[in-house]
C-alpha cells in the first residue's frame, strides 16, 4: 500500500482513481472493496478489524480510494505506515452535502441499476457490504429505493467535518496532504515524488454519472449489469412461457 485515499465520497473520489491509475498505481476502488472483500468487511463492520486483517486485504494494492475504506484510512494506515495520506476535501460542507445528496437520488433512480443490485450474484454480494457500511459512515440508513426518502443533511454534514478535522488533526503531518482536485497534478504530482503528465487531471463522475462511467469501465460493475441483462432476460422468457400456457388451458 502507498497511498490511503482518506477523503469521503463526493470529493472527487473518482477522479482521484483515475489520476492514480494514469500514474500507474494499482487502485481499489469502492466496487472492489464492497465485491473481492465482502466477507472481510462484514467481519470489520461486525467484530471489528485488526492489522493482520487489513495487511492481508491490501499487500497487493497500491492505493485504496472511496468507501468504506475511507472511514478506516488510520486502522489501514497503521497496517501500512510508509504510505501517504491523501484528504480530499471539498470547498464546503455545503457543495458537499449538495453533491452527495444527488449523487444518492440519481443512483436510487436508476432502474437497472437497482435491478441488478437486488437479483444479480454480484449485485447482492456488494449489497449486503453496503447495508454495513453506511449507517456506519454516514450515521443514516440508506434504504434502496432513495426517491421520496428524506437526507438528513445535519447528519451528514457532521460526520463530514468530524472525519475531515480527524484526518488533519491525527494524520502524520509530513505524510498527510489535504487536496481539492481543481488543484491538479502539481500539487498531488509533488508530494508523490511522480513527474507530472502533460495530460489534463481527469474529472470523473460528472454530475452523477458514476454508474454509466462504471458500466462502460469497471470489471464489477459490467459483471453485474451482465448478470440483470441475463436475469432480465429470463424473467420475461418466464413470462411469456405462463401467458403461452394460460391462453392454451383457458383458451379452450
Amino acid at each position: 500500500m502507498k497511498v490511503v485515499m482518506a477523503g469521503y465520497c463526493k470529493t472527487g473520489t473518482k477522479s482521484m482513481n483515475a489520476a492514480f491509475r494514469h500514474l500507474g498505481y494499482t487502485v481499489f476502488d469502492f466496487m472492489e472493496s464492497f465485491y473481492l472483500h465482502r466477507d472481510e468487511w462484514v467481519e470489520i463492520f461486525t467484530n471489528g478489524g485488526n492489522i493482520e486483517l487489513f495487511r492481508r486485504m491490501y499487500k497487493n494494492i497500491d492505493v485504496v480510494v472511496d468507501e468504506p475504506a475511507f472511514f478506516f484510512w488510520k486502522e489501514i494506515h497503521e497496517a501500512f505506515p510508509e504510505a501517504k495520506i491523501v484528504l480530499t476535501i471539498r470547498d464546503d460542507e455545503d457543495s458537499w452535502v449538495k453533491s452527495f445528496a444527488y449523487q444518492l437520488r440519481t443512483t436510487n433512480g436508476n432502474m437497472m441499476y437497482n435491478f441488478a443490485r437486488t437479483v444479480t450474484p454480484t449485485g447482492r454480494r456488494a449489497t449486503e457490504t453496503i447495508r454495513h457500511a453506511h449507517p456506519m459512515m454516514y450515521g443514516v440508513h440508506m434504504p434502496y429505493n432513495w426517491s421520496g426518502y428524506p437526507i438528513n443533511e445535519t447528519i451528514l454534514k457532521i460526520k463530514y467535518r468530524k472525519h475531515n478535522a480527524d484526518v488533519m488533526q491525527n494524520a502524520p503531518k509530513d505524510k498527510l496532504l489535504v487536496f481539492r482536485v481543481q488543484e491538479g497534478w502539481e500539487p498531488l504530482c509533488k508530494f508523490l515524488g511522480a513527474d507530472v503528465p502533460d495530460v489534463p487531471f481527469p474529472h470523473k463522475n460528472i454530475k452523477g454519472s458514476l454508474h454509466q462511467d462504471h458500466a462502460e469501465s469497471n470489471p464489477i460493475m459490467m459483471k453485474m449489469l451482465f448478470e440483470a441483462k441475463v436475469a432480465l432476460f429470463l424473467l420475461v422468457s418466464l413470462v411469456a412461457v405462463l401467458v403461452s400456457i394460460c391462453f392454451i388451458a383457458f383458451g379452450n
